[in-house]
């Protein structure tokens, strides 16, 4: 179909329900992984290190690490700037729990930061007064794909000599002011969790400008250990090595990365198609005044990982949850991202939190809903999904 869309409200209750989200795999990625189970070596060897190196190439970093999650590569950035027990890192606060819970393996205190409510990142404004003599780094989180405001981060930052590691878990391809995210702050962490913007899966990347943090990063991926493990096996290799550190056990397969060449090979056209539809939801949302649509600044290039559409409650006579019911009831798969760290149990217990605390991060929560977009959607599927908001509009309009 057109996308032109039908008048909203028209349709009837999908017949299928439609997934929230799903990864696209094409015959290329089958076709790979089927030749690295032939090649019999499954786990880190020359694939991973072939999509290490044109990852890297993508995003012009001089080095990149894969890993097995965005945790993962977070708990290596942490270490290679020698977090220690009772430091601080600021953390915004709305956020999955990853970006936080790396700090406290430290024993360290993530540090929370209200955000901006127009773009649900980290408010640069607020960030200064909450730097301490024991902040030792800033984690900054480039929410649903948009990328954060960097120049004002990276001031501030600098001002104090404060690495910055971004959590860019939502946020390849993104751009900021030209330049890919991957090479703005000190390290960078990407997540290619399977409904991620590029998936294997299970996995992840670190990358950074340095090759003293890159160096630790690789080493203490793989148990602290004095070489690539995996050379040990080849023609090259040797059979000796050295545990220099107690690591951890974090390296990428060979079969995540046979799904992430492919996945990275096309990452444009898999942009292009969330983009469109991130354009038609739009579109068709600004036209009701009870909405309130993502940000797309001019200075950025969105990732699109999630389309995050905020209701105007007071416009309403429904509430969130209540909205996400009736989503769900017309077969709409939805979700919420996220719950703010401060409401959940651990960190409000174990810092004294209240729920208050964090104002903007409380009231954009509320409010928000993330709808579907990933490039498996037909045309049909995002006009239903337009049809069955206006319809929710409509009914409930105050």
């Amino acid at each position: 179909m057109s996308e032109v869309a039908r008048p909203a409200g028209v349709r009837g209750r999908r017949a299928a329900f439609l997934p929230f989200a799903l990864p696209h795999i094409t015959q290329a990625e089958i076709d790979e992984v089927v030749d690295t189970l032939r090649s019999g070596w499954l786990t880190t060897g020359p694939k991973t290190k072939r999509f290490e190196r044109e990852f890297a190439e993508r995003v012009g970093a001089p080095h990149a690490l894969a890993v097995n999650s965005a945790t993962a590569a977070m708990h290596l950035a942490l270490d290679a700037i020698g977090l220690q027990p009772g430091d601080e890192v600021i953390v915004p606060v709305y956020t999955f729990t990853a970006t936080a819970e790396v700090v406290v393996y430290f024993r360290a205190r993530p540090v929370f930061v209200d955000i901006d409510p127009a773009t649900c990142n980290l408010d640069p404004r607020e960030l200064e007064k909450h730097i301490t003599p024991r902040t030792r780094a800033i984690m900054v989180v480039h929410m649903a794909g948009l990328p954060a405001e960097m120049d004002a981060i990276l001031d501030i930052a600098h001002a104090h000599s404060l690495p910055v590691i971004e959590d860019a878990a939502h946020a390849f391809p993104a751009k900021y002011r030209g330049r890919m995210i991957g090479t703005l702050g000190d390290m960078t962490a990407f997540s290619f969790y399977a409904t991620k913007t590029l998936a294997t899966g299970e996995g992840g990347m670190l990358t950074t400008t340095r090759a003293d943090y890159a160096e630790r990063a690789a080493m203490m991926a793989l148990h602290g250990i004095s070489r690539d493990a995996w050379k040990r096996y080849t023609a090259e290799g040797s059979w000796y090595y050295e545990v220099l550190q107690a690591g951890f056990k974090y390296n990428m397969t060979d079969i995540a990365a046979s799904l992430g060449l492919h996945q990275l090979a096309r990452c444009e056209e898999l942009l292009e198609r969330r983009s469109t539809i991130a354009r038609r939801y739009t579109e068709a949302f600004s036209c009701l005044p009870e909405l309130e649509t993502p940000p797309d600044p001019m200075h950025v290039e969105h990732a699109w990982h999630l389309y995050m559409l905020r209701l105007r409650l007071e416009s309403l006579s429904i509430g969130r949850d209540a909205f996400i019911q009736e989503l769900t009831k017309a077969n709409i798969g939805v979700s919420v991202h996220f719950i703010p760290l401060h409401l959940h149990p651990f960190y409000r217990q174990a810092w004294q939190l209240q729920p208050t605390d964090f104002p903007r991060a409380l009231g954009e929560y509320q409010r928000a809903i993330s709808l579907p977009i990933y490039p498996g959607m037909t045309d049909e599927d995002i006009e239903d999904v337009i049809a069955a908001v206006a319809h929710i509009i409509a009914a409930h309009r105050r």
